[in-house]
Order: structure tokens, then sequence, then C-alpha cells
């Protein structure tokens, strides 16, 4: 029997089509940022450590072989259900909102690939960031890994097609209100699928007012996945460390 629409998440994020179009991210460019940023935060033996909006958390696995106890957290239902099957003594993964601080402290929280600011309202940003803050114990460090927004405003790729798996996704990108939008289009088994994913366009500047409100000491900045100095202009990404 064919699989009917309705089966189907209406959040994107929640969707196998979510996973299918960023298969091809390069995961060994993340492996290394994650070397290099577990390296720079000197993290003790068999630390705890929390990957914030984990998805169906490959990061937290191989967080967890590199020796650290890791929990993995993301809204998505059924992307937990899915990281589950590689839950171990030192691995574990739950549903949650990241606005809700933790019962328990650690020792790192990571939230890595702009999975960041997809809140309506800015007020939810800052309660994200104070949880995070609220999470970490007295010695822990927090790496939130954005977009360079003003690299990305200035290189946006306004429409592009992608083909993954037999699946043709039409790709649009714009700014609006103060948000990258991002609206994918297909067709899978004679269903129309239209979703628009909605990023707030958080500058460096932006991150430092939300920092201030909540407390937060920003330490250090990079500009990309070999920690190099942040520039607005130039950098690929926004990676900040705080606590």
């Amino acid at each position: 029997m064919q699989e009917s629409k309705k089966t189907y998440s209406n959040n994107w994020f929640d969707t196998p089509f979510y996973h299918i179009l960023y298969k091809d991210r390069d995961y060994a460019e993340a492996q290394l940022f994650i070397d290099n940023i577990t390296e720079y935060l000197n993290l003790p033996e068999n630390a705890k450590v929390l990957d914030l909006a984990c998805g169906r958390g490959r990061h937290s696995i191989y967080l967890n072989k590199l020796g650290y106890n890791v929990v993995g957290a993301d809204l998505s239902e059924n992307s937990i259900a899915f990281a589950k099957k590689s839950e171990n003594d030192t691995l574990h993964f739950q549903v949650k909102d990241m606005r809700e601080p933790f019962n328990e402290k650690f020792d790192a929280i990571f939230n890595l690939f702009t999975s960041f600011g997809y809140f309506e309202n800015n007020e939810d940003n800052l309660t994200a960031l104070k949880a995070i803050k609220n999470s970490l114990n007295d010695f822990g460090f927090a790496v939130l890994d954005f977009m360079n927004v003003e690299k990305v405003t200035e290189n946006l790729k306004s429409e592009e097609t992608k083909e993954v798996d037999g699946i043709v996704f039409t790709i649009k990108r714009w700014i609006e209100n103060g948000y990258i939008l991002k609206n994918i289009v297909f067709d899978f088994e004679g269903e129309h699928f239209d979703f628009t994913e909605k990023v707030k366009a958080l500058t460096l500047e932006d991150f430092e007012s939300l920092m201030e409100e909540a407390g937060i000491y920003l330490l250090d900045t990079f500009g990309d996945y070999r920690l190099h100095k942040f520039y607005k202009k130039e950098s690929d990404r926004l990676i900040m460390i705080f606590k």
C-alpha cells in the first residue's frame, strides 16, 4: 500500500526528506571541527557533554567515540527514535526543547551547524541561551556554531535544484524581516511537498546583546572549523565559546 502524505510530519525537521536532502553534508569536516574544539576546550577525561539539537545523533556518536559521556537532545521525536538505536552506557538521547534547562550539569554543551535561531520570537532565543548557561557546571563551556550571517547574505544563492536519491528538490532562498528563509519544494510518490526553513539572521553583535542580557561571558570567537580568527566579511562560520 502506498504511503500517504498524511503519515509525514508537517515539521520539516521531523521528516525523512530533511535527512535525505542533507545527507551529503561534509561529516569529515564536522569531525575535524569536533576534534579541534574538544582539544581547544581541554575537556577532562570522561567529560559530560551535551549535544544540543543533535538530530539523528551522528556527532553525539562521534563525541562518544572520543571517550566522552554524551547526552544528545533534540525536539524531533523521529530523529531521537532513530538515534536511540545507538545508545550505550555512556551515550543517551532524549527529546528536549532547548529553551528548557537540564536537571544535570555538563562540562561542555555543543550547539553545532546552525541549530539555533529557529524560533519565531527573539525572546525564545534569549531563553534558550539562558537554559544553556544554566545547564553548564561551574567549569563548563558552551560552543555555539552559527552561520556567518554577513557573508551568507552577501552570497545568498537565490535558487537551485538538487537531486538526491531520485528526489528533485527545488530550493529558493531570500531574506525577510530579519530572517533567512529557504523554501524546499519536491514531489514524492505522487505527492507534492512544500517546506520552508526560517532562521533568524543573528550577527555577532546580536549574539553579544543576547548574551549580555543572559549574563553570559563570551570568551572567544572563531571563523571556521579549523579555529581561525573570525572576520565578519570573510569567515564561513561564527563559532562562539561562552560560559
